[in-house]
C-alpha cells in the first residue's frame, strides 16, 4: 500500500466519532472487546466490534491474544505519520507566510 492510501486509511478511520472516543478509551490502555462494549454508550457489541474492525485495518490498534481473550491496544504511530506527511506541506507554507509577516512588520515606514 503507497503512503498516500495508508494516510487515507487512518483519516477515514479518525473521521467518526464513535471510533475516536474508542481510540481516547484505549490511549488510557488495552482494553478487551468487552470492557469497550461496556464503556460506549448506546452501540450493540456487533457495531463496536465493527468500529474496531476498521481501526485494526488502519494500523490504529493492535489486538494480541492472551489465551482466549483479545486486548486492543492503541497504537498512535499511524496518526502520527498521518499528520506529519499532511501536515508537513502546509507548515512550510506557514513558515513562508509568517517570515513574509516577520518582514513587512520590520520595514522601516
Amino acid at each position: 500500500m503507497n503512503k498516500a492510501r495508508g494516510n487515507d486509511v487512518v483519516w477515514r478511520a479518525l473521521a467518526d466519532a464513535r471510533r475516536r472516543e474508542i481510540l481516547d478509551l484505549l490511549a488510557q490502555g488495552p482494553r478487551t472487546t468487552g470492557q469497550v462494549c461496556e464503556a460506549v454508550d448506546g452501540l450493540c457489541r456487533t457495531a463496536v466490534m465493527k468500529h474496531l474492525d476498521v481501526l485494526v485495518a488502519a494500523g490504529l490498534v493492535a489486538v494480541r491474544r492472551r489465551g482466549r481473550v483479545g486486548w486492543n491496544e492503541f497504537d498512535p504511530t499511524p496518526i502520527r505519520r498521518a499528520c506529519e506527511g499532511w501536515l508537513e506541506r502546509h507548515r512550510r507554507a506557514w513558515d513562508r507566510s509568517l517570515a513574509r509577516l516577520k518582514q513587512i512588520a520590520e520595514e522601516p515606514e
